[in-house]
This record gives C-alpha cells, sequence and structure tokens, in this order.
C-alpha cells in the first residue's frame, strides 16, 4: 500500500511541549486536549481488507503515524497553527478532545493542561467527577490524561463535568489499559460502515480492535488514593 500525506500535520514531539502556560487567573487558559475550532476530522477514507489475523480496518491513504500505540488505527483530526508557546489556537471547542492530542498526553503521562510532565513524588494525579467513579474500587479506567500539581485546579475549574470539586485519583499504577473509539464492518454492499459504537472501552486484545477507529487512548488506574483537592495539596506539600 502506498503511504501518501496525512490529512493533519505532524504535531510536535513531547520535547517541543511547553511546560507551563498562563495562571487561572488569565482568561485564556485552555487545556491542551481540548480540540479547537477549525480542527476538523478527516474526511472518511476507511477501508476494510483481510488481514493474515483477519478483518482489519484501514485508511486507504494509511501512514505509519495513523497506528501510534499498539497498532490500533487513530482518529484523523486537523491541527490548527500552534502559538509562540506551542500551544495550539483557535476557538475552543469545550466538551471535545483532540483525538491525537488526547492520546499523546496519555500516552506519555503528561499534563491535560499544558502539557508538561504530568509526575509528582507520590505519583499521578488523574480527575474524575465527584459522581462518575466509586473509589473503593481497587482499579479505576480513565480516558482524562493526568493533571500536574501547577494545573490541578484549574482543571477542576474549567471542565463544567467536574463540578469544581473532582475526585482526585493519586495513582502510583496507570498502565495502558485500552482505547474508545466506533467499530466498522461490511454491508451487504461490501461499504465500510459502522457496526457499533461501545459506550465502554476495549481492552488491548479484545477481538474488535482491529477494525476500531480509536479516538482515546485509556489507562487503568490502580494502587491510587481517592481524595478531594485540598487533601491532594496537604499530601503533596508533605512530600515535597
Amino acid at each position: 500500500m502506498t503511504a501518501l500525506p496525512l490529512f493533519c500535520s505532524q504535531p510536535p514531539g513531547p520535547k517541543e511541549m511547553p511546560s507551563a502556560v498562563p495562571s487561572t487567573s488569565e482568561p485564556r487558559l485552555i487545556p491542551y486536549i481540548t480540540q479547537r475550532k477549525g480542527e476538523e476530522a478527516a474526511p472518511d477514507n476507511l477501508m476494510i481488507c483481510l488481514h493474515v489475523s483477519g478483518p482489519r480496518l484501514y485508511y486507504r491513504d494509511e501512514d505509519p503515524r495513523d497506528r501510534p500505540v499498539r497498532d490500533v488505527l487513530w482518529a484523523r483530526c486537523g491541527f490548527n497553527p500552534a502559538d509562540r508557546h506551542g500551544m495550539p489556537t483557535g476557538e475552543p471547542q469545550w466538551k471535545l478532545m483532540h483525538p491525537y492530542r488526547q492520546m499523546m498526553t496519555m500516552r506519555t503521562l503528561r499534563c491535560q493542561v499544558c502539557a508538561g510532565p504530568a509526575r509528582t513524588p507520590l505519583g499521578f494525579i488523574f480527575l474524575a467527577g465527584p459522581k462518575d467513579e466509586d473509589p473503593t474500587q481497587s482499579t479505576i479506567c480513565t480516558n482524562q490524561p493526568p493533571v500536574c500539581p501547577k494545573h490541578a485546579r484549574a482543571a477542576a475549574a474549567l471542565c463544567p463535568h467536574l463540578e469544581k470539586n473532582p475526585l482526585v485519583l493519586l495513582a502510583r499504577s496507570a498502565p495502558l489499559h485500552g482505547v474508545h473509539g466506533v467499530v466498522y464492518g461490511l454491508n451487504t454492499d461490501n461499504e465500510v460502515h459502522v457496526v457499533a459504537q461501545p459506550d465502554y472501552p476495549l481492552p488491548f486484545g479484545h477481538p474488535d480492535i482491529p477494525t476500531l477507529l480509536a479516538s482515546q487512548l485509556i489507562r487503568r488506574l490502580s494502587s491510587f488514593q481517592a481524595m478531594n483537592l485540598d487533601e491532594l495539596q496537604r499530601e503533596l506539600s508533605a512530600a515535597a
């Protein structure tokens, strides 16, 4: 298969990402993972071919960058120009996460707000809506990339879903678990079409992964402490 240019431009690598953005007092603080106006999904350009392991979803002009994690096909989306800080430009679409930037920050465990390193001496900080998860569970799967200590409160304030009172999950272990996306198949006319839109993540190795177009990378949190933002600040201050 001949590889043609991608719909989207090559995103910046982790070393090119900024380590900080303006403080929450400045009105233009927008999380790095937020999709911007003008960053549109690519037109449908999909096909299903028989692979040695069975049917598999492809782009007709596929590029190696289309499979950034464990050979899973990723949803294409445009990239707006970056500003002088290396941050995306354009009006934020607050309810949407850019599929590639979500994947990139989740894969490299970088902050979803500033794209800087998210590791703390106590592990990684993940946020969830106050009613989203049962903190007594032994493991929790999340599509939300971590946040750095500097931007934990900013993320809580900017995301309406977190209601400014998120459940904080301070995790020492957060291995990759799977992906969320749309499963494709062939209809009676041998045309590619959507056959399933699971509302739960598919773990790597799931039989539907070969024909899935992924839009979010999922991590599984284990060995974590559940707390609120004030408790997080006390824990981090004590560990400093």
